[in-house]
């Protein structure tokens, strides 16, 4: 499965391979932007979490992301396919070398300096792989993009908030902090927060330069809780749980002994995600006049509409008919 740091590795390998050489041959069968001119040579070669990048010197951008089935593989010329040409999404051929990207759900090519304003791309978080990562930004971001009742799990998959973490290291990282999955971003403080992302960027990091993602030495899996459901966690025996949850379906797996679950605080009057007073006045339109109550009937007791008989007069028919059958619904 494609992480921020095998997307990291294809892009150094891609780089050695691409890097400074002139095109001779483009394919991408699928693809209906601009294409780079036959000659062009490739400058540069970017990952940015799960997204690759590939440019130009006459300004075209390649771009592809990976999701859950993407790669990109090296071939010698007239070397044999490890994949089927049918799962063939770009062919980018230079001298001594073609680089080809099979299944990548994501193919499209786009102006350089266009990148701000793409839909998606536009609004990536820091990249967690690079050492320069803006790692005080990606906490603003979780506060800015996360819901309070968003799950911890979903705001570390969140994209806009960070590069990188897919789903083998979010589970690795909530187990690292001991921190139940499905606890709200708004239960935790900014501390709790950075220790996330901190923790995140340091396993991401520390498996860019090895082909074997490892996230804990003491499993013979390399991995704490990712696809060990069943068996002892390693900190405290009790076995792993599996779950699906969030809008994607994603499985996340912890362990539901030590990592601590949250509750989220009550908001206080004066706090909020605003109350009916501050909702009214961000969303006017939907505001409703309060019904009023009706006054009590003078010389008699206000009746309850929700308590009171909704078919009085059929039922006094009824009785006064005597009948065997009286339909249920009356």
């Amino acid at each position: 499965m494609p992480e921020g740091d095998t997307i990291h590795r294809t892009a150094a390998a891609l780089r050695s391979a691409l890097i400074g050489k002139a095109t001779t041959a483009f394919q991408a069968p699928r693809l209906e932007g601009i294409m780079p001119a036959p000659g062009s040579v490739i400058e540069r070669v970017e990952s940015r979490g799960k997204h690759l990048e590939i440019g130009w010197d006459d300004g075209c951008v390649l771009h592809t992301h990976m999701r859950m089935s993407g790669s990109w593989h090296l071939y010698r010329p007239g070397e044999h396919w490890r994949k089927s040409s049918k799962q063939m999404r770009v062919v980018i051929e230079v001298p001594g070398w073609q680089a080809v990207c099979f299944s990548a759900p994501v193919v499209e090519t786009y102006r350089a300096g266009a990148l701000t304003r793409h839909p998606v791309a536009g609004g990536l978080g820091p990249d967690l792989c690079k050492e320069d990562a803006d790692l005080a930004d990606c906490v603003a971001r979780m506060a800015r993009y996360c819901d309070r009742e968003r799950t911890a799990a979903e705001a570390l998959l969140d994209q806009r908030v960070a590069c990188g973490v897919g789903n083998v290291y979010k589970s690795e990282v909530l187990w690292a902090c001991e921190l139940d999955p499905f606890t709200p971003v708004g239960a935790l403080d900014t501390d709790q927060r950075t220790r996330l992302i901190e923790v995140a960027a340091g396993l991401l990091r520390a498996n860019l330069d090895t082909p074997t993602r490892v996230t804990s030495t003491g499993s013979p899996e390399g991995l704490a809780v990712y696809g060990r459901f069943g068996k002892p966690c390693l900190r405290c025996s009790t076995p792993i749980e599996v779950r699906k949850h969030g809008e994607q379906a994603r499985v996340t797996y912890w362990c539901p002994n030590c990592q601590v679950y949250l509750p989220l605080p009550e908001l206080g009057p004066d706090e909020g995600d605003g109350g009916t007073e501050v909702r009214g006045r961000r969303f006017p339109w939907r505001r409703r006049a309060r019904r009023e109550e009706a006054p009590p009937t003078p010389g008699g007791e206000h009746t309850d509409a929700r308590t009171a008989d909704p078919e009085p007069a059929a039922r006094a028919y009824l009785a006064a008919l005597n009948p065997v059958y009286v339909d249920p619904l009356l």
